[in-house]
């Protein structure tokens, strides 16, 4: 059974497809005639047929739109993009500044970081000992008054400087 809505008539559902086909002259023969019969007999069909007959007519008279145009993707594209830009520097207005600054200070940290590991991993530690025994070996009689006894490391070179007031 049909009902009427805010908008109009509602067709019965065994009509409702049909009424369409019945407007655009599509149906058969005893097809139309019952569609025909039954909107005579059904309220609620005949006035939705009425609607629908009517909008065929606004549309009729309205003609064929015109299509968007060969542009019309690039239009809306460019569009698109310049949304985008203009949302995206409101954003960046106060905290780019801010941004730049943290990217420059991680990449500062990483460098300074990676030099550091790389010193010590063996070039630091490669030069403290050879810097230690050429001094030691081309300079014995300063240091090491003893010859057969060198100093060991560093503190007891300087314990040997100041022994001897070396160091004055």
């Amino acid at each position: 059974m049909a009902t009427e809505t805010k908008f109009g008539y509602t067709a019965c559902a065994k009509y409702e497809a049909l009424l369409e086909d019945y407007l655009d002259g599509a149906l058969e023969l005893t097809d139309a005639k019952s569609a025909e019969q039954h909107c005579r007999d059904c309220a609620n069909c005949r006035g939705a047929l009425e609607q629908a007959a009517s909008s065929v007519r606004l549309l009729r008279l309205a003609g064929p739109s015109v299509g968007p145009g060969p542009a019309f993707a690039r239009t809306v594209m460019a569009r698109i993009r310049a949304a985008e830009q203009e949302r995206s520097s409101e954003r960046a207005g106060f905290w780019q500044p801010l941004v730049s600054l943290g990217w420059r200070f991680a990449a500062t940290a990483t460098l300074v970081l990676g030099a550091l590991v790389s010193y010590d991993a063996g070039w630091g530690r490669h030069a403290q000992r050879n810097l230690a025994t050429a001094r030691l070996t081309g300079t014995s009689d300063i240091f090491a008054p003893d010859p057969a006894n060198p100093p060991a490391d560093r503190d007891e070179v300087l314990m040997m400087v100041a022994e001897t007031n070396h160091g004055k």
